[in-house]
């Protein structure tokens, strides 16, 4: 059992909207393709992976650090004690070899394109869903059978009125969500809380809706907007400031006595770690939203669960940021607390296997080998003709 060939491409994800801090008329994604001799149905075992919107592709970073050590390595260091499939853990050491701690930055993204391909592969040469050989492994074969998914959206689109943000949750509504995402403080407050007392209107509870501000204020405007936030009970108030800045969550729980969510944009354990012991999240209410496509992978999202075990959190906590298949393997597999997911936008990386909707916003997971892109069509499209190449 050997990997053959690592293929890697570059695709854009461009879109006219822009939230608080970025607009993603550039934004790029890597696709990676992980040839093995593995074989299914007469053909070989291809494993895939992409990094998670909001990041840049790291084909730099993939092309002259990591990949080059993976085919480097001997064919009988990537593999488990078995020798039948490949091990995860194993080849994240190798690539990360040579790495100076600490500086995890965009490296990190580069190594989760990595890791989600061959998770990608283990799971489809053991033939079995991703999720259910997570549960095997590390949940003694408990799996959920559908995962709670949120719809984030609510972008600042040019010229997009409250008439248009409206239609645009009732869509989302008609989809099966009962939880919507909406972008704030790329506005005047007085303006964003006419966007959301416009979307409150057509919803039927305001814990239906949540808010995220993507790390855009400093204390004082963060508290501005909490103290002015707090009357309308939401589901919860996102990344009010800077991700490393642990001071300023800490104080802004003076402020704001309702749920908080944080924790997409720091993309690794020690990170994660320092997180829970200085921002002063509570684990009662507080949602954590590590991508592990952004953060070395899942390798590195089970040390950090392991980490928030140590502080009495629950995977439960856990909404993971990116709105991929990846991470909804995850949340069925280990047992976190839904995921996040880009209804329209982001394609064909957001979003979930075709035929298989949304109800009351839970959706369930296909019966097939990995982790289910083959059941995304336009997706899966793509990524075949990489490994065609």
């Amino acid at each position: 059992m050997r990997i053959v060939d690592i293929r890697e491409t570059v695709v854009p994800i461009k879109s006219d909207i822009r939230n608080a801090y970025v607009d993603f008329s550039q934004m790029t994604v890597s696709v990676l393709a992980l040839v093995t001799d593995a074989s299914r149905d007469g053909k070989p075992v291809v494993g895939y992976g992409f990094n998670s919107n909001g990041r840049y592709a790291p084909s730099g970073l993939l092309r002259d650090r990591f990949l080059p050590r993976l085919r480097a390595a001997s064919p009988e260091s990537l593999l488990d004690e078995t020798g039948d499939n490949l091990d995860p853990h194993r080849i994240w050491a190798i690539v990360m070899r040579n790495e100076k701690p600490g500086g995890h930055g965009e490296r990190s993204v580069a190594v989760g394109v990595l890791d989600m391909a061959v998770w990608d592969a283990v799971a489809k040469i053991a033939g079995m869903p991703l999720y259910r050989l997570l549960a095997n492994r590390y949940r003694g074969g408990r799996f959920e059978s559908k995962v709670f998914v949120y719809a984030a959206g609510g972008y600042y689109y040019p010229n997009k009125n409250l008439s248009a943000l409206q239609d645009e949750m009732r869509g989302y509504l008609a989809l099966g969500y009962s939880v919507v995402k909406m972008k704030i403080g790329g506005a005047p407050l007085s303006e964003d809380l006419r966007r959301i007392e416009a979307v409150l209107k057509i919803l039927k509870t305001p814990d239906q809706l949540a808010v995220d501000a993507n790390g855009r204020f400093e204390l004082d405007t963060a508290s501005v907007y909490a103290r002015a936030l707090a009357p309308y009970r939401l589901r919860w108030y996102e990344e009010p400031g800077d991700p490393l800045d642990y001071e300023l969550q800490a104080k802004l729980a003076d402020h704001y006595s309702g749920p908080m969510a944080t924790g997409e944009n720091l993309f690794s354990l020690q990170d994660a770690r320092n997180l829970i012991r200085y921002a002063g999240l509570r684990p009662d209410r507080d949602v954590l939203q590590f991508d592990c496509a952004l953060s070395y992978g899942l390798v590195e999202y089970l040390r950090i669960l392991e980490m928030l075990k140590d502080y009495g959190w629950s995977p439960a906590r856990c909404i993971p940021h990116g709105g991929h298949q990846m991470s909804l393997n995850l949340a069925a597999g280990l047992g976190l607390g839904g995921n996040e997911s880009y209804p329209g936008v982001f394609q064909p990386f957001g979003g979930f296997a075709d035929g298989i909707p949304v109800e009351n916003s839970y959706v369930r997971l296909p019966d097939i080998p990995g982790i289910g892109f083959e059941a995304k069509n336009e997706l899966h499209h793509l990524m075949q003709a990489l490994a065609a190449q």
